[in-house]
Order: C-alpha cells, then sequence, then structure tokens
C-alpha cells in the first residue's frame, strides 16, 4: 500500500513549487501510473515516495509505516526501484547485478542464489543459461526485465517504476507490458509507474493520475478519464495522446 497526503516539494531556488499538494493512495496488488505534462512534477513525486528527494511537506506511507520513522536508507531498501534503460552496472554478472542489495544487506550465499534463481526463472532468463552473461550481451527487453528482477530481490511490498518501458521499441514494449501484468497477477506488488504514454498508462493502470503543473488534475480509471473528463485539459489530453 502507498498513500501520500498533502505531498509538496518547494525548491528554494527560485521558489519553485513543483509539486503541490499531491493526495492518493493505492492498496495492495494496484498499478497507478502517473503521467502528465513534462515538467508537471510526476518524476519529483515518484522520487520523494523514494525519498531521493525530501519533501518540504506532507506525508508518505508505505505499507502502513511512515516515511518520518525511518531514515532514507532504510526506507528507500523496502521499495523497489525501476528506471528506464534498466540502469544495471555493466561491469557486473545478470547474477551479481540481481543480487546487488541482498551482498549489501550481507544476506547468506545459499539464500541469495537460490531468491536469483527463482527471480530469473520468473521474469523468462533460465538461470543456468543466462546468471553470467553481461549487460551489453542482453537485448534492451531482456535487460529491463533484469531491472525489475533486481526491485523484487528483497520481496518489496511496494514497486516504483520511472518510464521503465520507455527506451524499448513498440514491439518489445507490447510484450513486457503482457509479462508484466501477468507477473504483478502472481506477486501482488503495490506499484506507482511514471510514464509519458497514454496507451501504456490505460493498458497497465488501476488508477490513472493526471497531473498539470504540479498538481493532480484528475485520477481515475481509463474510463473514468474518457467518459467523464474533469475538464477541458484532461479531454484534450487524452485525446491528443491517443488511445486504442
Amino acid at each position: 500500500m502507498i498513500e501520500v497526503r498533502n505531498l509538496t516539494k518547494i525548491f528554494t531556488q527560485g521558489n519553485v513549487k513543483a509539486v503541490n499538494n499531491v493526495n492518493f493512495k493505492l492498496n495492495q496488488g494496484e498499478i497507478g501510473c502517473i503521467i502528465g505534462t513534462s515538467g508537471c512534477g510526476k518524476t519529483t513525486t515518484l522520487k520523494m515516495i523514494n525519498r531521493l528527494i525530501e519533501p518540504t511537506e506532507g506525508e508518505i506511507i508505505v505499507s502502513e509505516q511512515s516515511f518520518k520513522d525511518s531514515d532514507a536508507v532504510k526506507w528507500r531498501r523496502k521499495i523497489g526501484y525501476v528506471i528506464q534503460k534498466a540502469g544495471l552496472l555493466p561491469h557486473l554478472t545478470i547474477k551479481d547485478n540481481i543480487s546487488l542489495l541482498s551482498k549489501i544487506l550481507k544476506k547468506p550465499k545459499s539464500e541469495i542464489d537460490s531468491r536469483v534463481k527463482e527471480l530469473m526463472e520468473t521474469i523468462n532468463l533460465p538461470f543456468e543459461k543466462y546468471k553470467d552473461f553481461y549487460p551489453k550481451e542482453l537485448s534492451g527487453g531482456q535487460q529491463q526485465r533484469v531491472g525489475i528482477a533486481r526491485a523484487l530481490m528483497e520481496d518489496p511490498p511496494v514497486m516504483l517504476m520511472d518510464e521503465p518501458f520507455g527506451a524499448l521499441d513498440p514491439i518489445t514494449r507490447e510484450s513486457l507490458h503482457e509479462e508484466f501484468i501477468e507477473l504483478n497477477r502472481k506477486l501482488k506488488k503495490t506499484i506507482l509507474m511514471v510514464t509519458h504514454d497514454m496507451n501504456e498508462a490505460f493498458k497497465l493502470g488501476d488508477k490513472i493520475i493526471l497531473m498539470n503543473k504540479g498538481e493532480i488534475v484528475q485520477m481515475g480509471s481509463k474510463l473514468e478519464l474518457i467518459e467523464n473528463p474533469k475538464n477541458e485539459f484532461v479531454e484534450e489530453f487524452v485525446k491528443g495522446h491517443g488511445h486504442d
């Protein structure tokens, strides 16, 4: 579960209100997609939830724990984070990339090996075949799957994803969408994703969070945004970004 209340970020340089009074809640198993105009505050919102940026005001609750009750590093370790182009370390093998956090946490080797094996099977990259590959030996889609496996390594209840499929070609993206939906049916993680692609938001999101100028303009299902746009901005945005 993720809940944010009155989340606000003011960057003191230039006194810019990047995010203003944002409120939403995602329950276990739900996928939320933040979408909006360029510079609307979507990535800042994601980074505040992960505490890469500290909020100016507001409350962040993940799995019933407030961010105020935890230091930033411990907080980050219980949240999976997936970025565009996977962000894999090129000098590490696939196995070492996936197990990075568990090694930092000094988990037993046998436990790490067993978890990596399980995750690699889950993302359809058989352990024996791919464990010693390096990122450059994989396709873009395979690298992105490894990024997802790495985020799942410590079995976090919540995952944040910043345009995770944005750099992929349309065919790869389409097939990864299907795999991703199927994967979350099994794992029931709470996922918050930033995307710039309306079709992607409509396909993956149980809740679409449409932002403009640091604020949520409308939040709801695909059907609600198409059939009951709150104002002209929503109507134009949905129309302008095309949907199936």
